[in-house]
């Protein structure tokens, strides 16, 4: 079992589930947010609004499923553990019912590349997972296929997952989903809107490499960057 309290992570889960809630992000108690510890993860408890939760509350779960805390884990541990398990590159696991990511999760409708943004979230498009019962393995089974090559998806008529390195990336980049799927439900509302081609995208996704979003960029490898002059 997990012997390594991690206060610092369990604090980080609190506080940034309590600003899942002041964004808009979450309501309720719908949401459940996890952290990669050595041999398993952090993660919150079932049916606790986060008002009232404390870092003692979150629960260590190693990844054969054993946990220890005063709370049971949240109901979906287990897409929570498959994807820290079989993602190096993520150690945040975020999850929420937000609004306009859930309009089109209920539809089954991924959010296309209609913006340049949808870039960030590591493909051309935003995929949604088919529907399956909350808590089960065949939903965490679908959300990995969905985020295969991704960093974010929907999931069919439930909500959304993001992952990052840290919580303060995870976050921001369920907020730019989020606001994505905002403008993505508005422009439904005049037509279809049209996608940007496979070009116009494969040059998106190198500008952020350059450039960089939520990283250093490299400037040095950027040509039109402007220099400071020398006094």
């Amino acid at each position: 079992m997990i012997t390594d309290h991690h206060a610092d992570l369990r604090q980080g889960i609190v506080d940034t589930c309590r600003e899942m809630n002041r964004t808009g992000l979450n309501q309720g108690t719908s949401g459940n947010l996890s952290h990669r510890i050595p041999g398993g993860m952090l993660i919150t408890p079932t049916s606790l609004p986060y008002e009232h939760m404390t870092a003692d509350d979150i629960v260590a779960m190693d990844f054969s499923a054993e946990y220890e805390g005063n709370h049971r884990p949240s109901s979906e541990w287990r897409f929570h553990r498959d994807i820290l398990k079989a993602r190096d590159d993520v150690n945040v696991v975020l999850h929420t019912h937000s609004t306009f990511s859930t309009i089109l999760a209920v539809h089954e409708r991924a959010i296309p590349c209609f913006h340049y943004m949808v870039a960030v979230a590591g493909g051309n498009d935003i995929r949604c997972a088919p529907y399956a019962c909350f808590g089960t393995q065949e939903l965490s089974d679908h959300a990995l296929a969905a985020l295969d090559g991704r960093k974010a998806c929907l999931l069919g008529h439930h909500g959304l997952i993001v992952t990052g390195p840290t919580f303060e990336k995870a976050l921001w980049l369920a907020v730019e989903v989020e606001t994505l799927a905002k403008m993505y439900v508005h422009a439904l509302a005049i037509g279809e809107p049209p996608r940007l081609t496979e070009a116009d995208m494969a040059q998106v996704h190198e500008q952020i490499r350059r450039m960089g979003y939520g990283q250093a960029p490299d400037l040095d490898d950027v040509g039109d960057v402007p220099r400071r002059k020398s006094p």
